[in-house]
């Protein structure tokens, strides 16, 4: 395994693995026995970044959420397991009633509920503190300085270490930093996005989502990291949900001539490499010029050893200029 470091602060900042697991189904669509399975075998490959939220996975049950968290405890419990690996975990998007949604009925950033959602977090991880805690969705309803002082509240008395944001506007993200760094308070130090190889055309973004392309990398916000880099940006879909393998899965706004370019260059460079097409972008993405990390889903052991075969996946410098420029222009 690799490791890259987290957060700038000396008394939070963490040595990660530089690829992370996402527990999202994990209690749920993924049943608790393959669960296990899955994070022993993360585990014992050396990874220490996993990935899950308090509102995983409502949709599954009609509930509220919670089930991941749950079983993400019940695995630290019964291995043993401590800080030695991170656990990020979210706030704003649990449903505030069961049967609606984060689009409908969303819990928010007010204060109030970040403490109460931390607290909550804490208790199905059986963690006396949040290594990281991410602003899931954007909340335009509270103030931006109340969200930032209610985190930073949260890191003074020791209830979570290190803070994220996750789909929201690039310009959203930079304001509240300028509010922390103006108050001498905490700020965001992990972002967390979609992305990967494949672009998505931006004439379709707002059409696939309630929340338009918050959720995915743009030029913005890759521009955003280069200027900030103590920045970390970790990429969720990184493998477009079996898209690069299941061309049928890829959904709306990854078509084009663009992508079809890039497409064939990942098939050649995975020729060369003996290489899977989705080792070839996890290496892409680990490597580039904006180091990533990325939080890969897995419903099986068997996927989630292909994703581990990526970390010691290096390409050449002429197998990542030949990706790179791949459908440009």
């Amino acid at each position: 395994m690799r490791y890259r470091t987290i957060g700038t602060d000396p008394g939070t900042r963490r040595e990660v693995s530089v690829l992370s697991l996402g527990a999202m189904l994990f209690g749920t669509a993924t049943d608790e026995a393959t669960s296990m399975a899955i994070l022993d075998r993360y585990a014992e490959a050396g990874g220490t970044f996993i990935d899950t939220s308090g509102n995983y996975a409502f949709w599954e049950n009609g509930g509220q959420g919670g089930e991941s968290e749950n079983l993400l405890g019940r695995w630290r419990r019964s291995r043993g397991v401590g800080d030695e690996i991170v656990i990020a975990t979210k706030v704003g998007g649990r449903p505030l009633a069961p049967g609606t949604s984060y689009v409908d009925n969303p819990e928010g950033l007010s204060a109030k509920i970040i403490r109460e959602s931390a607290e909550r977090s804490r208790e199905r991880l059986g963690m006396d503190r949040l290594h990281l805690m991410y602003a899931h969705i954007e909340d335009t309803r509270v103030p931006l300085r109340e969200t930032v002082e209610g985190f930073a509240d949260l890191v003074a008395d020791g209830t979570v270490g290190m803070l994220g944001v996750s789909n929201h506007w690039t310009w959203r993200v930079e304001r509240a930093r300028a509010i922390a760094a103006a108050a001498g308070l905490p700020g965001y130090e992990v972002l967390q996005y979609q992305h990967s190889y494949l672009r998505r055309r931006t004439d379709r973004r707002m059409e696939l989502s309630a929340d338009g392309d918050l959720g995915t990398t743009s030029g913005d916000l890759l521009s955003y990291l280069r200027e900030n880099p103590e920045l970390t940006l970790v990429a969720y879909g990184p493998l477009l949900r079996g898209g690069y393998v299941r061309p049928d899965k890829l959904g709306a706004g990854l078509e084009g001539p663009a992508n079809e370019a890039r497409k064939a260059a990942l098939a050649a460079v995975a020729a060369e490499t003996g290489a899977t097409v989705n080792q070839v972008v996890l290496s892409w993405l680990i490597g580039g010029e904006i180091p990533v990390l990325p939080l890969v889903g897995c419903s099986s052991v068997a996927q989630l050893d292909e994703a581990l075969g990526a970390v010691d996946l290096d390409l050449t410098a002429d197998q990542r200029a030949r990706l790179d420029a791949a459908g440009a222009g």
